[in-house]
């Protein structure tokens, strides 16, 4: 199997805010600033949804149990999440980027892509063009931001990790394919911490050793990924940054304060979670035909299952009726049901849309529940 030959260079920059929902709660707060906070609930169902620096120090971590976090640091602050705020001031921010680029790919409220290749006025470079959005991002803001610069996107998130907080990493063509050889491979953007044990099982630890495997091998292990980690540990992406990101998916979840006992109560809690995906797929045209319902049980384990019908989803109805078929499944269970989840997927007529994490972070929250770990 032949190796992928090196795409042409292109000047990508990845920006990530800094600690974003919990800096915009300090900076609206003076009283929360230099203090540990997480966004998000302290009841013993919450999750924290984000956490700021002095808070990290501690370990506290996004999508980490309350709780756990409290027990980590006893004078970490809660406060609610604001999502409103955090869109508005995400808006601000794609307005600076829109400056420089049309070439725009969000990967959430608070990180992007940018490419600039074909946008740099004579003389100028990327990175000072990260420079500048940094600079007026703190202007227009008062927040931080992180920034990446390379000749691809993975070396430019990879990048933009470096010097965090504040901070700018420039990775030139030349350094690219040596600047992964130290680095852990869970370190690496594609790699998950699943992925991350599997290989490290394996003895893939770092880059290098990544870089070491045969094409054949990573792919024989890995699948259709095994190229792309073969690439990546060469400084190699194909990827380009796409402007409007297809939806592949509109889910909802909600975790509960009290595990849900019985299909009754399972079925009721369906039905604001299909409104919200509905509400969603209609708002934008989106076609479905394949219904998922997620059980997270009292002890964590977790267990979907899916339908795919020969046609689109026609009604709200039709899509709580197949959701709530699908959980019959697998409730009632003695455990217990902390999480619910609906999902629509399987789009036959798919519109192109802003990227699913600006739109659905609220879908997951319900009145008088925690988010399920955003990040």
């Amino acid at each position: 199997m032949a190796p992928d030959a090196q795409p042409p260079l292109r000047k990508i920059i990845h920006i990530d805010m800094d600690a974003f929902y919990a800096s915009v709660e300090q900076r609206d707060h003076p009283e929360l600033r230099g203090k540990p906070v997480a966004v998000g609930g302290s009841s013993l169902r919450g999750v924290v949804a984000a956490a700021s620096y002095e808070a990290r120090v501690f370990g506290v971590r996004s999508a980490m149990p309350s709780v756990t976090a409290k027990r980590l640091c006893p004078d970490l602050i809660f406060v609610k999440h604001r999502f409103d705020v955090y869109r508005e001031v995400s808006a601000q921010i794609r307005d600076i980027f829109a400056d420089y680029t049309p070439l725009i790919e969000p990967l959430s409220l608070d990180e992007a892509y940018l490419d600039v290749t074909d946008h740099l006025w004579p003389g100028q470079t990327a990175t000072q063009v990260a420079k500048e959005i940094r600079a007026r991002i703190l202007q227009a803001t008062s927040l931080t931001a992180s920034a990446g610069v390379s000749y691809n996107k993975f070396l430019a998130k990879l990048a933009s990790d470096q010097n965090k907080p504040d901070g700018l990493c420039v990775i030139p063509p030349e350094r690219g394919p040596d600047f992964v050889l130290h680095l852990p491979v869970g370190k690496f953007h594609g790699i998950g911490p699943a992925t991350a044990s599997k290989m490290n099982a394996m003895g893939i630890e770092t880059g290098a050793d990544l870089r070491a495997q045969d094409l054949d091998f990573l792919t024989r292990r890995f699948g259709k990924a095994g190229r792309y980690y073969w690439n990546i540990s060469r400084g190699i992406d194909h990827r380009q940054v796409r402007p409007e990101r297809i939806r592949k998916s509109v889910g909802a979840e909600n975790t509960y304060f009290t595990d849900l006992m019985t299909l009754e109560a399972a079925d009721d809690a369906l039905a604001p979670l299909a409104r919200k995906v509905w509400d969603h797929v209609n708002r934008h045209r989106l076609q479905g035909r394949t219904v998922t319902a997620k059980v997270k049980f009292s002890d964590f384990q977790q267990i979907t299952r899916a339908r795919s019908l020969p046609r689109p989803v026609g009604s709200e109805a039709e899509l709580l009726d197949q959701a709530r078929a699908l959980i019959r499944q697998v409730l009632p269970d003695p455990r217990g049901a902390r999480l619910l989840g609906v999902t629509l997927s399987g789009f036959l007529d798919i519109a192109h849309d802003e990227p699913a994490q600006l739109d659905l972070f609220a879908p997951q929250i319900a009145s008088g529940q925690e988010p399920h770990g955003p990040s």
